[in-house]
Parts: C-alpha cells; structure tokens; sequence
C-alpha cells in the first residue's frame, strides 16, 4: 500500500472516531438537556379547571397564579414533577421499604428495617378515610406530577444513569413522604435510644443510670415551669468502679463507635423564635425559623410564592409565599399575609415498646388485656433491582409491629403514631387560610404529621405556641422510659388527647418565644408529651439571651441570631483545658495550652482554640464515660450509648466535685484523666500536616452538600452535581447550626403583611438537574449568610398551564 493510501486510510479512521465522539457526546447532551424543566411558553394539560402562570426569578422561585387552590394544587405538583420527581421518588420509596426496587441490594437492610411498619399499606389506609375534599387535592396534585413527568422530553437524567424508569405518582405517595418526615424525626422508627437505655438499666444500678442520664439544669430553658433538679452523684456505697467487677473491655473500635452518641451529634430539628408586635417598628410579630435536616442536592425544599382567590386573605386575594415539599401540595413554613409559622421537632416521646408475652402453647398468640389475640403475619416481598427478590415476613400485634427484644429477650413490639393512618393528613394546608396567630394554634391539634412545636406569629403583632399531631398517646399505667407490659387493664396507650389538653402559650409577657428542640414545659404537660431525647438546652439558652438582649428587631436582627455562632457552652471548658493545662512542661501540651489560651469564644472558620476545646472535650467526655459503656457492653454487645441524650450534666458534676468512685481505675486521679485528654488531643490533631496549629475548625466544618447518586460516578462528574465543598462557620451547641452534610435547609425571617422586609435562604438551588440555572442558586448566599429575599424578585420566565378543553 502506498504511503498516501495509507494516510487516507488514517485520516478516514480518525475522522470516523471524531464523528463517533461528537455523536456521542451529542447524544448525551440531548439525554441530559431533555430532561430539564420547561420554564417558558403555554402547555395545555388535562384536569386543570383554569388558566394558572408560574413565573420564575433569577432563584428560580416558583410565583404560581391562579384562580382557586385546587389550580394551584395541580401547578404546583406540575412543577415539582419537572424539578424534584427523582427526589420525590426517592422520600415515597425510603419509608416504603422500596429502594432496592430501584438501586439494587445495597438498599436491602434500609429496607428491610423500614418494611417491618408496612407504611405503604398505612399510607393507603390514611388516604381512603380522607374526607372527600382532601382526596381531591391529592388527586389534583397527583396528576399534576404526572403531568409534569411526562413532558419532559427525555425521562430525568437520573433514571438513565440507573437504566430504569420512573413510575407514576399515585396520591397516596403524598403520605409516603410524610412517613419519611416521621422517620427523620423519630429516631428512624426503630425507637433503639430506649432499648439502650433499658441496656444500661439492666446493668447498672438504678441511681447510676439515672445519673448518668441526667438532664442539665444549667443550660435548660423551658418557655414555662422549673428547671430540672441538678444531677445527684450516686456514693461509693451505691456503685464504685474500683470495686466493681471488671469488665471485659470490648475493642478499642468498637467501644468508641459505642461512645460516639454521647458526642454532639447531628438532630433532626430545627430553631424556631418569635417577637411580637411591641418589640418592632411595624407593629407586626416577627418569625424566624431554621429547620435542621440533613442536607442534601437538591435541598428538601422547593421554594414557592401561591396566590389565588379567598375571600378571608386581604383585598380577597391570597398570597402566601415560604417553602414547600415537593411530593405533597403543601406550603409547609412560611407567611401568609396575615400570620407567619414554622416548625420544631418536640422530642416528645411518640414511640413506645410493648413486652410481647407469647401463648407457650401457641406462638402465634400473645397475651392482651382480655385474654388471648392472633399475631397478624405479613409476607412482605421486597423487589431487587438485578437480583432475586427477598421475602420479609412481618408480625404485627394490636400496638405494633414486633420489631425488638428487651433484656431478657421478650420479644417487643412497638407502638408509634407514625404507624397509624390517623397521623396522616393535609390539615397543615390549612395554615394558608389562618388569619390570626390563635386561629393557626387551634388548627395544631389536627394536623395528621409528626407532632412539631408550632410557631405562629400575625400582622396584629401577637405571637404563640403549642403542639401539632393529632394523636398526642394518653399513657397510663406504666413508665414510658422503657419496655413495659401492656396485657394488664388499664395499661397501656387510652386514646389521644383533646384539643383541650394542648399546651399553649399566647402572647408573653415579654414578648419573646423560642424553641430548639429543648424541653418546652414541665408537670404534668412534661408528662403527657414526654421526653424522646431533648435537646441539651444550650443552643435555646443562648436565643432566649439574644432576643432578651434586645428591645427592637427587625428580620435582619433576627437572621444574626441564626447566625451566632458564639460557643457560650464550651467556655466553660475552655477555663478547665487552662486549668489542666496550668504548669505543664511537656512541650506538646505547652502548644495546647498557649493557642487556647486566647478565647475567641466562637465556631468561626479560622477559629484553632474553638477546634481544639471542642476536641479536649470530647476525649474527656469519652475517657468519663468509658468504664460504665464498657460494662453494659460486656453484658450487651450490641449496646451504644443512648442517642439523644447529651452527658454533659453528668460529666460536669464528676469534673467538679471528682467522685473517686465513678472514676476509671485506669486513671490515679481526675487531673490524671484530664491531662490524658489533652494528650489525645496532642497526639491525633498535632500529628498532621502542619500540627496543632493549623487545625481550623473550617478544616474540618465542611458543608459537604452532595447528591445521592454523586458517589457513584467519577469525581469529576461528581463534583457537578455536588454544591461546592467550602469551609462554614457553626456547630450544635450554638444558634448557628451546621455540620458536614447537616444543618439549617432553610432560614426563614417573617414580618407578616411586610414579605417585602422578609428574609429566606436555602443551602441548594430550586432544580436536581445540573444544567439548570437554578441548580445552586442562592447557596452562596447561605454558606455566607447574606440576606436572600422572601418574595421573587423580577420575572425572567413564564410558562402558563391551560385546561386541554379551553
């Protein structure tokens, strides 16, 4: 062959493989581009009643007129449907037991542990007893979702990367997501906190535990009754460690990854306070609100403004603007004109385990009150995405599913509101139409969601509290802390409480109310709501001083509480690293000691002193713990210290008066565990690059805001569909929560009658898809904390639905 024939036989390969790319590539840009949203121009779509407008600004929130609820309830799932269906998909399969269905068995146990509350069929079963009006609404936004999803040019991208299609959105899919909200927000359903500490019951004497879970007065702020009673210390009489049967000391891995939940760890809940009307310019209340979730691309809100015909709104036009969740036709938090709300989890005690005495005769019956019931048996199929699918059988008593044993190995169900269709409906929709903050407090009782402390703040300038849920468990006859018998009569849960039975404030006298998921009231109100693992109290402590340390606010002021991030509570521990510290010769301890010895006092990026008292805390809280984890653990392996519960109260009284029999043998004294502590911090935190001090705390304080299927591909292809992985000031103990992958979804700052003055941030953008230009806009703004405004700025899109008849 000559050499010319060769060359273009050469350029013909390489023009071929040229062409092949740009095909290909081609090919996946029209994939990957079809399945963005529609932003502009006129759809005519089937089951809208009338004409509805969704504009969108340079955030890409979505303004939805039109002319009844039921128009904008559709709309609204048309859009969600366009932006969120994968996301959406995700929150109904998650409490449905259903992932695998989608990513394959790597899901199975998620599943497996989600299945056992058949929450699919209770999702069903809520739906059916709907009065008819509310069936409707779900029905419209069903369709509308459907609506959406199907025109999109190309199905979302995220289901040709798993090579599967999406299936339709039924309406009881709605109830799927608030099952995934009750999940969230307790404890995943599987209630583990008060198996643990019956575990460390079991062990310990009774004063020990007791002890050791004391709540701490010192930090507590209750909006109304006493604060606890400070921790008694139990003497070497009751129990001392010196003397104590040696514990089998379980592996070093395993006992820290057992003492981790005492550590600060990472709640679902959120910060909610309020100022009324004398307390600013307007006369209008003002709301804040910062729900705390795991964060995630894209953020679990959609941003929204509705607005349509109600003759109760001003001027007869309703325009209520916050955030919604997409998969339900809610604006969950926000402001209606007329009265502003948000939310907190209560940490009330919503889950109870039922000792299950099984018939010897007969397994498949158990003893109740009456005599003898049938175990219900469900064989639950659970669909593998590749892979054979795998069958759970489930057995289900008249309180619950069985989904536990108690220290002697009885088997235990549980009984939880989420598991009952009554704690399942819209009524939170109903907020939209409250026109007064007491009108909204009177609609919490209905609410069928997980029981939250509301918030309600109106244009007159009066602000309250009280508890959602419509099933708050009247209790009677046991203790809730722990497993308990419920075959006896007159045991057990006798109903849900009235109306009546809500607590409430209205109007303080001080003007001022908060929340953080601390304890709220105490007496028999402490009683009915119980404790599910309050707050240690530090971070309410610290709103309640911030708002009494002013007299006028605006929603800017408001947002520099949610911004603070002093570290009031580790001051504390700042003066006793110094202490220990005080007199050291070791060079290594002499470097701690002289880079904290400047307190700045706060969670900032650049911060090493917060860095470093943060970590000497947590080795001293670990080393103060360790022997009593170590003997529950030799009796129970599976035993971990009981999550939501902080030890801070307990740990700080033996630090201050150094009970020589609740310490560590391994230790001569408590100076000796202290200085340990330190050189724990020495050795991990010194030994990096650059040592001690070059270990900011925005090192480690990462926002980490990825998408779920982000991992799954290379990194550079990750990192698109990921928000930027940047430094943020913040921790738990402090207003300013944040944490990789976890902090505030939200920050909302509400004057109701002046949105215009409001104030919203979100740490994500409006769409999941990365090429839309809403993909992260405004996270920016979040991580820095500058103001976003509540109400969309100018429109830079339209696209107007109409009915297919018209």
């Amino acid at each position: 062959m000559t050499q010319p024939r060769r060359f273009r036989w050469l350029r013909y390969l390489i023009g071929t493989v040229l062409i092949l790319i740009v095909g290909a590539l081609a090919a996946g840009w029209f994939l990957l581009a079809g399945s963005r949203a529609r932003l502009d121009g006129e759809v005519r779509v089937a089951g809208l009643g009338d004409a509805v407008a969704i504009t969108r600004d340079a955030l890409g929130t979505a303004t939805l007129q039109g002319k009844s609820r039921d128009d904008i309830s559709y709309a609204l799932g048309y859009v969600h449907g366009q932006e969120r269906f994968f996301a959406m998909d995700l929150m109904r399969r998650l409490p449905a037991g259903e992932l695998s269905e989608l990513v394959g068995a790597k899901a199975l146990d998620t599943d497996i542990n989600h299945r056992r509350h058949r929450l699919r069929a209770v999702a069903e079963a809520a739906y059916a007893a709907l009065p008819p009006e509310q069936k409707r609404t779900l029905d419209l936004y069903a369709s509308g979702v459907n609506a959406g999803l199907s025109h999109l040019h190309v199905k979302p991208w995220e289901y040709l990367l798993l090579n599967t299609k999406p299936q339709p959105w039924r309406p009881e899919d709605s109830f799927l997501v608030i099952a995934a909200m009750y999940l969230d927000l307790n404890g995943d359903g599987r209630n583990e906190r008060e198996l643990h500490m019956a575990q460390l019951r079991a062990t310990l004497p009774r004063a020990v535990a007791d002890f050791l879970l004391s709540p701490d007065p010192d930090w507590e702020a209750p909006l109304k009754g006493d604060l606890s009673r400070p921790p008694v210390i139990p003497g070497a009489e009751v129990f001392d460690l010196r003397h104590a049967e040696p514990a089998t000391r379980a592996d070093s891995t395993a006992l820290t990854a057992a003492l981790l939940p005492a550590l600060d760890q990472a709640r679902p809940g959120s910060n909610s306070f309020a100022v009324s009307g004398n307390l600013t310019e307007t006369g209008a209340a003002i709301l804040a609100n910062d729900m705390h979730l795991s964060l995630r691309v894209p953020n679990i809100w959609f941003r929204a403004r509705l607005r349509y015909p109600d003759p109760a709104a001003p001027g007869g036009q309703r325009d209520a603007s916050g955030v919604t969740l997409p998969g339900t036709p809610a604006l969950v938090v926000g402001s209606n004109g007329q009265v502003a709300w948000g939310f907190t989890n209560s940490y009330g005690d919503w889950l109870d385990w039922v000792r299950v005495q099984r018939d010897p005769n007969d397994a498949s019956h158990y003893k109740v009150a009456d005599g003898w019931a049938s175990i219900e048996t469900h064989d639950e199929i659970i669909r593998i995405k590749d892979a054979p699918s795998h069958t759970l059988k489930v057995e289900v008593t008249r309180w619950g599913p069985i989904m536990g044993k108690d220290t002697d190995g009885t088997p235990l169900a549980l009984a939880w509101v989420g598991d009952r269709p009554r704690g399942y409906n819209i009524n939170v929709m109903q907020l939209e139409h409250a026109t007064t903050m007491r009108a909204a407090l009177d609609l919490a009782s209905t609410m069928g969601m997980p029981p939250q402390n509301l918030l309600a703040a109106d244009a007159a300038g009066h602000i309250g509290w009280t508890i959602t849920g419509n099933c708050i468990p009247l209790r009677k006859g046991f203790d809730p802390r722990g497993p308990a018998d419920w075959s006896t009569p007159d045991t057990g849960w006798m109903g849900c409480a009235d109306a009546s039975q809500y607590p409430r404030i209205e109007d303080p006298s001080d003007g001022r109310l908060w929340t953080a998921n601390n304890r709220t009231v105490d007496g028999t109100e402490l009683e009915m709501l119980g404790n599910g693992g309050h707050d240690l109290g530090a971070r309410a402590q610290q709103i309640r001083d911030d708002l009494r340390g002013r007299n006028s606010f605006t929603p800017g002021n408001l947002l520099d509480i949610q911004l603070d991030n002093r570290a009031v509570m580790l001051t504390r521990w700042q003066r006793l690293l110094q202490d220990t510290l005080a007199g050291t010769h070791d060079p290594g301890l002499e470097q701690l000691r002289q880079l904290t010895a400047t307190w700045t006092g706060r969670a900032a990026i650049e911060s090493v002193d917060y860095r470093l008292v943060r970590a000497f805390r947590d080795k001293v809280k670990e080393a103060t713990l360790a022997p009593f984890v170590a003997q529950v653990k030799a009796r129970y392996d599976d035993f971990a210290w009981p999550g939501m519960i902080d030890a801070e109260a307990a740990v700080w009284a033996m630090l201050r008066d150094r009970p020589a029999n609740l310490l560590d043998p391994k230790y001569d004294n408590w100076n000796a565990l202290l200085t340990a502590a330190a050189h724990q911090v020495v050795d991990e935190l010194g030994s990096q690059p650059g040592g001690l001090a070059a270990r900011t705390w925005g090192e480690y304080n990462r926002t980490q805001i990825r998408n779920p299927l982000s991992r799954a591909l290379p990194s550079f292809l990750g990192r698109a569909l990921d928000m930027p992985d940047e430094p943020v000031a913040g921790d738990h103990n402090m207003p300013r929560v944040v944490s990789p992958g976890f902090g505030a979804s939200e920050r909302l700052d509400v004057m109701p009658g002046h949105e215009a003055q409001s104030i919203l941030h979100m740490p994500g953008g409006q769409s999941g898809h990365p090429l839309s230009p809403y993909h992260g806009a405004g996270e920016e703004d979040w991580v820095n904390g500058r103001p976003t405004p509540l109400l969309p700025g100018p429109d830079q899109h339209t696209l107007t639905l109409m009915p297919a008849s018209s």
